[in-house]
């Protein structure tokens, strides 16, 4: 009986491990998918933010998030402690003593959770790219990353108030999707549109990417590293029952990305009488954030649909967000807020525990929470360093003013700052 559980034990830590894996990958996924729908002017920049921002979220969230999100009491709003690192392992002893009970690593569960810590700074990337001062960003992501998102995660997955209120977001459409759009909106009224998207009259003008290929590589790794984000959650695959949960959620996972990107693709035919790349790849992610809310009790074919659901709202949103002037470059608060509320709502048609009330509540929360503290935070930096960099450098490029050098130089006549 030993021996069974500890050979459990390893398998569930190594499978959180592998999961964790895959979502740390997506930050690849993001970093591609920005970069594509960019223009070559703010590659270089785009890609320091993406891969600074990862740093700086697994370090603040060492150094105080995970505290905050899993060290609250039971119903609570705040934590009972704000910082150190609460990482603990179990010893053979006290494994074997739980029977079972205890099936992974406490560091592997850190690990887990700090990969998920650098989607929604990710996603605020996306909607503020090409006009904000790289420092201004980064100093955002170190609040975002270390108070922001931790204290309302553990009010859902730390067993705070919203969880004994029975709010239900098994992989983080609201908690994660949602939030990081929340913080980007707020990033995005403050900062206000790019130059020239705006026209008289309401035009607005289309800004293409630089490098549609890359777009599309960093889609189909975001789709791949989704699994890890929704099959980890599933927390087990050491018994039946768990091992087949999870391999429900893969299923449904894949589903619902396919459900999205085919109903984006008709929508875009019908609106526009052509195949819209850019709308075809954020409808496979709509598909994905929809689902993730509750990726194991619906169906492959219901999945499908939410999925699809999704599809059909990102990009009216997109749309929508334009006639308002809200610039978001990448589309990230269409597919992650809009469809992230979406996939939130959803989760009652097919999970009899959750309530439509219930999840309005969390939803609202969380929005709440997320969208006034950024807009402090934002307003703050804004007073203090600025947001926004200089008219001349947004028309340069911000890859020179912030970076000093291009990812593309060959294509220019221009020589790198030194």
């Amino acid at each position: 009986m030993e021996d069974i559980i500890q050979v459990k034990y390893a398998l569930d830590t190594f499978y959180f491990l592998v999961m964790g894996a895959f979502v740390m990958w997506m930050a690849a996924g993001f970093a591609m998918l920005e970069a594509g729908l960019f223009r070559a002017k703010n590659t270089t920049e785009i890609l320091t933010k993406n891969i600074a921002l990862f740093a700086v979220a697994c370090t603040m969230y060492l150094l105080c998030g995970y505290t905050i999100m899993y060290g609250g009491s039971e119903g609570g709003i705040l934590p009972d402690s704000w910082f150190g690192n609460s990482i603990a392992d179990a010893t053979v002893e006290e494994v074997l003593a739980s029977n079972g009970d205890t099936y992974y690593s406490g560091s592997s569960d850190f690990f887990f959770q700090v990969v998920f810590v650098a989607t929604p700074m990710s996603i605020v990337s996306g909607a503020v790219a090409e006009r904000m001062k790289l420092w201004a960003f980064l100093a955002f992501a170190v609040v975002m990353t270390g108070v922001i998102y931790p204290l309302q995660g553990s009010w859902s997955w730390g067993g705070g108030f919203l969880s004994e209120a029975g709010f239900s977001d098994f992989a983080g459409s609201g908690i994660v999707h949602m939030c990081g759009a929340s913080a980007a909106l707020a990033g995005v009224l403050l900062l206000g549109a790019r130059k020239g998207k705006y026209g008289e009259n309401g035009h607005v003008n289309a800004i293409p990417g630089a490098n549609l290929p890359m777009a599309t590589l960093g889609t189909f790794i975001l789709w791949m590293g989704w699994f890890g984000f929704n099959g980890g959650s599933e927390l087990m695959v050491s018994n039946i029952e768990e091992a087949n949960a999870t391999a429900q959620v893969f299923v449904n996972t894949n589903a619902a990305a396919s459900g999205g990107l085919i109903a984006a693709l008709i929508v875009a035919r019908l609106l526009f009488g052509k195949a819209d790349l850019t709308m075809v790849l954020n409808g496979a992610l709509a598909g994905l954030v929809a689902i993730t809310a509750d990726p194991l009790s619906p169906d492959p074919v219901i999945s499908t649909l939410i999925g699809a659901v999704g599809g059909v709202l990102v990009v009216f949103s997109i749309l929508a967000l334009d006639k308002l002037k809200i610039d978001d470059p990448v589309g990230a608060i269409s597919v992650h807020g809009v469809v992230g509320l979406w996939g939130v709502m959803a989760v009652p048609f097919n999970n009899s525990d959750a309530t439509f009330g219930n999840q309005i509540y969390g939803a609202f929360v969380i929005f709440a929470w997320t969208f006034v503290a950024s807009l402090v935070i934002w307003g703050i930096l804004k007073a203090v360093m600025g947001l926004r960099v200089t008219e001349e450098e947004e028309y340069e490029g911000v890859d020179l003013s912030e970076c000093g050098m291009e990812a593309y130089p060959e294509f220019t006549d221009r020589k790198s700052v030194v």
